[in-house]
């Protein structure tokens, strides 16, 4: 099948085959009030132009670092006069487009007869500060920012090797969004990286400004609800991930890296399990996979035995719920129904209003329409205690993309309880474990080390063994070295 080419590719086909000079970048500057054009002559007597978007440049340093070396220096060459900086010869117009978008001075030698680029790109960013979505009480302080340089920078500084290769790549046809690929050579399994590089290669949109989009087009499984590349705005675990042989992808303007390979139980590990004394990490440990099926089983079990098993609720309890359910004029599915769209309308709410704001109603909402609602007849006693343990229960899972997919999964077992009880959670949790058994990431088995079983990983799964003992890096990841130790001369 032959698609037709479109206005676009044919202009931009074009001006790549555009040569460089004044009139075509004055054509292609035209309306932009931010570009500037300036002429200056050197010493020499020499006309030599500048051409840069004054937005996207350091202004201050644009004299010192090429202006005035240039109009001062008795050099003929612009490589010469310019020593601070790599200064680029441009042939097309295209290139000369992208240097300047990039942040670079375009500069124009009339003796010569030669157009040149020389990178001076604005850093303005946000400093490097605290993480607030991976909060951890030991351990590093500092999170990645928007500049992905910086970015880079904190991780090398972790794994000062030059075996940490970082590969670049340039996706979205307008956003020009710029993707670092980091794998360590000799260690990460060569199977990774091609596989990434096939799938960054591959993409065709034209707008990323986030990791999760760029995460969106690499899935394997797009329908899903559960991710398959870890979000992370923390070096340090960047950097474990890569110590363990995964790879890395840190993105142009986001805070936030994708690690893959993954699996379900990684969203379930925090960075805080590596600094805590091996049992009490492991009994955290132990205690997020506790409540996440408490998360997502509770209510749903609520509403089985309540529906259809109150034969299995033992007599005092049953007391307590026959009295505070005789004058509600629901059904245990639609009440509890009612009550978590209840409350993730106020967790939305809480998180688009101002900070200060934001946590007045948390308390108002919680508290007074909690105890308003069962005033008024609309919800019980205990299932607004129900809901709370629920909903803190929810919020031990370190990954916000799993409790958010939590949220999703308690009502599609919400529904199954209605209306087949306990054989309908069972159902669904079959379900679940059977998706889960299905999904890969980056061609991986979602699931391991449980299926396919690797029986060494089981030292870092539901428990986290002493460090000591870790000797050999996951066999589901099929590392190039497989232990985390050099032998001693």
């Amino acid at each position: 099948m032959f698609w037709k080419q479109s206005d676009r590719d044919k202009s931009e086909s074009h001006r790549d085959k555009r040569a460089v000079n004044l009139q075509n970048l004055k054509e292609m500057l035209s309306n932009m009030e931010d570009a500037e054009i300036i002429e200056r002559e050197t010493n020499n007597s020499e006309k030599i132009i500048f051409i840069y978007i004054r937005t996207l440049i350091n202004q201050e340093r644009l004299n010192e670092a090429i202006v005035v070396p240039l109009i001062q220096s008795s050099y003929a060459s612009v490589c010469d006069c310019i020593t601070n900086s790599k200064v680029s010869i441009l042939s097309t117009l295209k290139e000369a487009e992208t240097q300047l978008l990039f942040g670079s001075v375009l500069v124009f030698n009339q003796k010569q007869n030669v157009w040149c680029s020389v990178p001076l790109k604005n850093t303005t960013g946000r400093s490097i500060e605290t993480s607030e979505t991976e909060t951890i009480l030991y351990g590093a302080k500092d999170s990645f920012s928007e500049q992905i340089e910086t970015n880079i920078t904190l991780i090398r500084r972790r794994l000062p090797k030059t075996e940490l290769k970082v590969e670049k790549f340039t996706i979205g046809t307008y956003s020009e969004t710029t993707v670092m690929l980091m794998y360590i050579d000799g260690l990460t399994n060569p199977e990774f990286v091609k596989i990434a590089r096939n799938e960054l290669t591959n993409i065709n949109f034209d707008l990323f400004f986030d990791s999760s989009q760029i995460a969106a087009f690499m899935e394997d499984h797009h329908h899903s609800i559960f991710p398959q590349f870890l979000q992370t705005d923390r070096p340090d675990v960047c950097a474990y991930s890569l110590v363990m042989g995964k790879i890395t992808m840190l993105i142009d303007n986001t805070p936030f890296a994708l690690v893959a390979p993954i699996t379900f139980f990684h969203l379930l590990q925090s960075p805080e399990d590596y600094i805590n004394r091996w049992p009490v990490a492991s009994f955290l440990r132990g205690l997020r996979y506790i409540s996440f099926i408490i998360s997502i089983t509770l209510i749903p079990f609520y509403v089985a035995l309540t529906t259809h098993h109150y034969e299995m609720i033992p007599l005092q309890i049953l007391y307590v719920l026959v009295e505070s359910r005789s004058k509600l004029p629901f059904t245990p599915f639609w009440e509890a129904f009612l009550m978590l769209i209840i409350l993730e309308i106020i967790k939305e709410a809480s998180l688009r209003m101002p900070t200060k704001s934001s946590q007045t109603l948390g308390v108002i909402g919680g508290i007074v329409i909690g105890q308003a609602a069962v005033e008024a007849g609309f919800a019980s006693k205990v299932l607004i205690v129900l809901v709370g343990i629920s909903t803190i229960a929810a919020f031990l899972c370190p990954n916000y993309l799993l409790t958010k997919a939590n949220t999703l999964i308690q009502f599609i077992f919400l529904i199954f309880s209605s209306f087949m009880g306990i054989i309908g959670i069972a159902l669904g949790m079959i379900g679940i474990l059977a998706h889960l058994n299905g999904l890969t990431s980056l061609k991986q088995p979602y699931f391991a080390p449980v299926s396919p079983f690797y029986g060494r990983d089981w030292l870092d799964l539901f428990i986290r063994g002493p460090l000591i003992w870790m000797k050999r890096r996951p066999e589901h990841l099929r590392t190039l070295q497989k232990w985390r130790y050099r032998s001693r001369r």
